[in-house]
């Protein structure tokens, strides 16, 4: 379902990338009109990527439990080190691909809430997976974004998070109850046959706060939805980040880790970022024909979502045919929806028979 949600609305290459609200310190030429691709001609007349690449061409990820302040350490570093800051992925982050100035319905957004994940965990609906399912793809999109920059520009990007630790999520969903086992097994699966597509990131940055501090921040914040997060869940975040996925990425990623005190010390954060060899992990046997190929895919955003889709009935997840060509129409209907973009008089295209 959300494989074919994604294809009636998800744009190609560098037009997806250019709509995407990131925060950039260092610039690098844009313009409003992107038409031209990279792809095989472009290799074959010339274009490489390794002359561009520099000693900070590379994908950081900052990890942490909710409210940990990975957010900041993320936005700070991004600034000291002239790196592209790239924010969590949410549930809307399809919305921002594709340029809408508001958010679109949840219909058209994996069918799914997160606010109604933590009033609810246990919803009878399946949204709790529902929402899973959907957010390892969003990440995996951002994670394809953020390689497709560096490639492009040479410019190295800080993500908050990425789709190689959101199993973080899945385990802690797990020992909760909150999904089935047979969820477990099909995002397992679809992990197992789209994450292999990609390179981990160079640097994974844990920021280490207790779940009992996550929790107070939580009761303070904004979002009422927040204030009653159950502290075993918090824990198990936690318990899979130490346990799970810190001891596995460091085999092939650098690995820095920090309290919140420390975390707040931008300085001595990147003095130790200076210090790194970045000597390990497959990054380092890439070279101009296989950079060529990531580009190829990072670039083909229906290729990335494609290698989540396996054709597997689970009712958390899969919608009917009816219901399907429902939404189908429903989106269609939307203010400049029904045809290519620019080609749409409803919303004030110009000149359209003429184009």
């Amino acid at each position: 379902m959300a494989l074919r949600v994604i294809r009636v609305v998800i744009p190609s290459g560098t037009a997806a990338l250019s709509s995407v609200n990131i925060v950039q310190k260092a610039r690098v030429h844009t313009s409003p009109i992107r038409s031209l691709r990279y792809g095989w001609w472009a290799y074959a007349l010339g274009e490489r990527t390794t002359p561009r690449l520099t000693r900070l061409s590379k994908i950081f990820s900052v990890e942490g439990n909710l409210a940990s302040g990975k957010g900041a350490l993320a936005q700070k570093l991004a600034d000291k080190l002239g790196m592209l800051y790239m924010p969590e992925a949410d549930t809307f982050y399809m919305d921002k691909m594709t340029g809408e100035k508001q958010a679109l319905p949840v219909d058209f957004n994996g069918m799914c809430s997160l606010e109604k994940f933590y009033t609810d965990p246990k919803a009878a609906d399946g949204n709790s997976y529902r929402l899973q399912h959907w957010m390892y793809i969003m990440r995996l999109l951002q994670y394809a974004d953020a390689i497709e920059h560096m490639l492009t520009t040479g410019q190295g990007v800080i993500l908050e998070r990425s789709p190689f630790s959101d199993v973080v999520f899945l385990e802690a969903m797990s020992k909760q109850g909150y999904i089935r086992k047979a969820c477990v097994d099909h995002y397992n699966e679809i992990k197992h046959i789209s994450i292999c597509e990609f390179l981990p990131p160079h640097l994974v940055i844990y920021v280490d706060q207790p779940a009992e501090e996550v929790q107070k921040k939580l009761k303070q914040s904004s979002k009422p939805y927040l204030h009653n997060v159950p502290l075993e869940y918090l824990k198990s975040i936690e318990d899979s980040y130490k346990k799970t996925y810190l001891p596995s990425v460091s085999d092939s990623s650098e690995l820095l880790a920090y309290d919140i005190t420390q975390a707040q010390d931008i300085e001595k954060v990147a003095e130790d970022i200076e210090y790194l060899s970045f000597e390990k992990g497959p990054w380092l046997e890439q070279d101009d024909v296989t950079y060529h190929h990531m580009r190829m895919l990072v670039e083909d955003k229906n290729r990335v979502a494609a290698l989540t889709h396996i054709p597997k009935f689970l009712p958390e997840i899969t919608i009917g045919a009816h219901d399907f060509d429902e939404k189908y129409y429903a989106y269609r209907s939307l203010p400049g929806k029904k045809y290519t973009p620019g080609y749409n008089a409803d919303i004030g295209d110009k000149n359209v028979l003429f184009k």
